[in-house]
C-alpha cells in the first residue's frame, strides 16, 4: 500500500520522542478513549457536508460528493472539527508514501527523527512499512507511538522496519481498560512485553485522570511491570488536561502537581528509573 491517511503532520516537536522530531498523525483509531485529546483523529470523514457551510474562508467544498479541502485558504480556526459528529476531520487526507518523504525532506537538516502517531498509526502499517523502508535509507530514526492494540509479534517486517515504541498503556486493569478505550488490555501488555524483549520499548504513557481511573493502583502496577522488565524504560505520567476533549463525555478535574509528584515518587520507590511529568 503506498497511501495513508494522515491527520496532519508537525515539523518540530519535543514531546514525541527524544530530541526535535517530525510527528505524523496517522488518522483512524480502534480505540474511543473517553478522555481523548485528539477525537478528530478516531474516524473516516464520511463526506456528510455538514462542516461546509460553517467554514468562514470557504476553504471546504463538497464536489461529487466528496469533501474536498484548501489548505491556502484555511485560517486553522477548526470549525469544522468542533461540529463533527463523527469525531473526524475534512483536513485529512490521502498521502502517497513518496510525498510524505517531501514534506520531511524540508526540514530534515533540523530534525533528530520521525515519530508516528495518531489515531492509531499501526492500523496502517502496510503503508508505514514502505515509508519506514524509505527513512532507513535517509539515515532517520524512526519511532512509533501507539495504543498497542494490534499484535506487533505476527509483522516481523514492519517491527524491524522502526526503532524504537512508545505504548500508551491507558490502564493496567482490563475492566478500567474496557470502561475507558471500549477494548481490552491484553494485546498491550503482550506488546509490552514483547518490545522490550527484542529492545524496542522506549517508554510506557499513562494519563492520570483525577475520578476516573484509579491512578494509585495503575502507577503502581505499570511501575512494577516496568521494573520486571527493565527498570530503566522510561515511564511518563501525563497530567490530565480538558484540551480538545468532548466534554459531553468527560467533566473531570486536572491532577494537582502535589499528586502528580506523589505518583512519580511511587514509581521510583518501585524502582523506575526514569519517570517524567508532562
Amino acid at each position: 500500500m503506498n497511501k495513508g491517511y494522515i491527520n496532519k503532520i508537525i515539523p518540530f516537536s519535543s514531546v514525541d520522542g527524544p530530541g526535535n522530531r517530525t510527528a505524523i498523525f496517522m488518522q483512524g483509531c480502534n480505540f474511543n478513549c473517553i478522555y481523548c485529546h485528539n477525537p478528530e483523529t478516531i474516524g473516516q470523514c464520511n463526506n456528510c457536508g455538514m462542516c461546509v457551510n460553517d467554514c468562514p474562508q470557504n476553504a471546504l467544498m463538497l464536489l461529487e460528493s466528496k469533501i474536498k479541502w484548501n489548505e491556502k485558504n484555511c485560517c486553522g480556526c477548526d470549525n469544522c472539527i468542533k461540529i463533527c459528529e463523527y469525531c473526524s476531520s475534512p483536513k485529512a487526507v490521502e498521502m502517497t508514501v513518496e510525498e510524505v518523504i517531501n514534506s520531511i525532506s524540508k526540514t530534515i537538516a533540523f530534525i533528530s527523527g520521525v515519530t508516528i502517531s495518531g489515531g492509531e498509526c499501526t492500523l496502517q502499517k502496510e503503508f508505514l512499512t514502505n515509508l519506514f523502508i524509505k527513512l532507513r535509507e535517509m539515515n532517520i530514526s524512526i519511532f512509533i507511538d501507539t495504543n498497542g492494540s494490534v499484535p506487533l509479534w505476527v509483522d516481523e517486517s514492519f517491527v524491524n522496519s522502526f526503532d524504537k515504541a512508545m505504548v500508551d498503556l491507558k490502564s493496567f486493569d482490563e475492566e478500567e481498560h474496557l470502561m475507558l478505550t471500549g477494548c481490552s488490555n491484553r494485546i498491550v501488555l503482550e506488546n509490552i512485553r514483547y518490545l522490550n524483549k527484542i529492545d524496542k520499548l522506549y517508554e510506557i504513557r499513562t494519563v492520570i485522570v483525577p475520578d476516573l481511573l484509579n491512578n494509585k493502583r495503575n502507577v503502581n502496577e505499570i511501575s512494577k511491570l516496568i521494573v520486571e522488565l527493565n527498570p530503566q524504560i522510561r515511564l511518563k505520567l501525563i497530567k490530565y488536561r480538558p484540551l480538545g476533549v468532548r466534554n459531553n463525555l468527560l467533566k473531570a478535574n486536572i491532577p494537582s502537581n502535589e499528586v502528580m509528584e506523589e505518583l512519580k515518587s511511587l514509581s521510583e520507590k518501585i524502582g523506575c528509573k526514569q519517570v517524567y511529568i508532562v
